[in-house]
């Protein structure tokens, strides 16, 4: 009677471990630019959205967030930054790609042509697949900026219109953040939507003794709303990344 009560709890047992296996660890790469960023102390209350995008997850997912201030496509690759990435991603892990502010400044040094933008956004989405890692193509976010008659200007237009095509050529998931943030300038209006980004008042914040007036760059309040957006596409598109969310809902 007592071997078969062990021999019963050790299949329970065996049966539970198979059962209920720990889903395995992975990790989100994130490459990109100031707007994903994570930012030094010394510019409080900016934060890039990839801030707060870390702290929706369970215990098996990593985020690696390389996004860096004042990048591009053709930068992070000069800068041998994509390489540790295409190293270090393994299969199931995700990449997500969020470039544009500084590669359609042709003023800049990081200023890639549309041509090269489309070769580069090419090579991040094949070097993913090669490692049996997920591409995600994100458009660049939208600058806030409103005309005199209070109506948004989109600000880039060519730019994310070259990163939607890439994903549609090579079948990948999309995340169309420009739209979705113009969307959100334009429900909170001229005024309100300030809020999201860095509009400070000279002697309000120490970290900005003189104020601010930045309509790219977002303080907390802004990286949050901004990283739900992205969070709420995952839910949608997807769904086996956002098994891993701590609030599954």
């Amino acid at each position: 009677m007592l071997k078969n009560r062990l021999l019963l709890l050790a299949l329970i047992v065996i049966f539970c471990g198979f059962t209920f296996k720990p889903a395995d660890k992975i990790t989100i790469w994130m490459m990109g630019d100031s707007t994903m960023s994570i930012k030094k102390k010394e510019a409080y209350p900016e934060a890039g959205w990839g801030m707060p995008f870390a702290n929706y997850w369970d215990s098996t997912v990593v985020v690696n967030n390389t996004a860096q201030n004042g990048r591009s496509t053709k930068s992070f690759i000069a800068e041998t930054r994509w390489k540790p990435i295409e190293t270090g991603m393994k299969k199931g892990d995700y990449l997500f790609i969020q470039f544009g502010h500084n590669d359609e400044v042709p003023t800049k040094k990081s200023y890639t042509a549309p041509t090269e933008f489309t070769a580069n956004l090419t090579v991040f989405v094949k070097g993913a697949k090669e490692k049996g890692a997920i591409p995600v193509l994100i458009t660049p976010v939208a600058r806030r900026k409103f005309d005199s008659t209070g109506v948004l200007q989109n600000t880039h237009e060519q730019y994310s219109q070259l990163v939607r095509e890439v994903a549609a050529e090579n079948k990948v998931i999309l995340i169309d953040l420009d739209k979705k943030s113009q969307d959100l300038y334009k429900q909170l209006g001229p005024e309100n939507s300030k809020h999201l980004l860095l509009h400070l008042d000279p002697g309000q914040n120490p970290n900005h003794p003189k104020g601010k007036e930045d309509d790219t760059h977002f303080n907390e309040y802004g990286a949050r709303r901004i990283a739900e957006i992205v969070m709420n596409d995952i839910k949608e598109q997807l769904p086996e990344l956002a098994k891993r969310l701590l609030n599954k809902k």
